[in-house]
């Protein structure tokens, strides 16, 4: 089912969209900025299912035919804009998809919404396309650009619209709705609220993700040991990562929690709030062989580690250089 209700931690964007239908003040373009999994389509596809709801009440109702058909993505007046190439969408797909037909009155409903995923990947031809289109669009019709980087959409497109940030889910709720509505225990969604970030998406994607799982064990697991590793070894991990530099992200966000479960117990000397309440016997021995300043510095070197992945240095001399900091900074 899709309902308004089912949006957890996007009450600004919620009331928003719920106030231009009620006071039949919809933008002919929206622009839903957001982190990867974060939520975006998942608003849009309610936002849209609602604006060609046949219910006089609460909508989406989705019990009528247009609810329905918007359910099983096969509405004919939501229009999810596709593209062949993976990293652009070019000027053929905007002018074949949006601009030769939006001026086809809607099949059915009183609106014809196309939404548009991954928006930054447009190039600059797509985006003057398009706002050819935002410049003058038939009254029925709403576009929706999704996207995880406004920056990359022109500052003409970015003003012909309305832009709806989304925020950061609060711990609480998202751990909660792990809990009620996927069934995750307790501890396992403490360790998904972690390492999601305010992400309820993410949140929930790693709380069915097996590789996750094993992702989690395999950096924990080197973490136990880097104290004693030789330098071979530290190349042989740096070399397993390699092979998985698209978990880069993640294997460093593990890292992170547990070096702040590291300096978290060293404070408290508890195991109050910590992620990976398993380990305690582990993260009180590290506790005890690291200064505050061993741990702040491995925390600061992880981010360091991460921005200049982000900026292309050389994977392997990154990895083997903050594996070594952090093996320095145990013994």
């Amino acid at each position: 089912m899709l309902s308004f209700n089912d949006i957890y931690g996007q009450e600004h964007i919620k009331d928003h969209l719920k106030r231009a239908i009620e006071l039949d003040k919809v933008s002919h373009a929206y622009i839903l900025s957001g982190e990867k999994y974060s939520g975006k389509e998942f608003i849009a596809r309610i936002f849209a299912a609602a604006l060609l709801c046949e219910s006089e009440g609460e909508v989406p109702c989705g019990k009528c035919h247009s609810c329905r058909q918007a359910l099983e993505d096969n509405n004919p007046d939501i229009i999810y804009v596709t593209h062949e190439k993976p990293n652009v969408i070019s000027v053929d797909d905007i002018r074949t998809q949006i601009n030769s037909d939006i001026n086809i009155k809607p099949y059915a409903g009183k609106k014809k919404i196309y939404i548009v995923n991954e928006a930054e990947k447009m190039n600059q031809q797509a985006q003057n396309a398009l706002l050819k289109t935002f410049e003058e669009p038939p009254e029925y019709a709403v576009i929706m650009l999704l996207t995880t980087n406004t920056q990359e959409l022109l500052s003409t497109i970015i003003s012909r619209a309305i832009t709806l940030n989304m925020r950061p889910v609060s711990d609480d709720i998202i751990k909660g709705y792990l809990m009620r509505e996927k069934k995750v225990p307790d501890y396992k969604a403490d360790i998904c609220v972690a390492f999601a970030r305010g992400n309820l998406g993410k949140a929930a994607m790693l709380s069915e993700n097996e590789e996750f799982d094993a992702l989690r064990d395999s950096v924990i697991n080197l973490l136990k040991h880097i104290k004693d590793m030789e330098s071979w070894k530290i190349s042989g991990a740096v070399k397993e990562m390699s092979e998985k530099k698209t978990q880069i992200s993640d294997y460093l966000d593990i890292m992170l929690v547990w070096f702040r479960d590291v300096l978290l117990y060293k404070a408290c000397k508890n195991s109050n709030n910590l992620i990976f309440t398993e380990e305690l016997q582990y993260i009180k021995k590290v506790s005890e062989a690291m200064s505050y300043e061993d741990i702040e510095d491995v925390i600061n070197q992880l981010e360091i580690a991460r921005k200049r992945l982000d900026s292309n240095v050389n994977f392997d001399l990154t990895m083997e250089l903050l594996l070594l900091n952090i093996q320095e900074k145990n013994r």
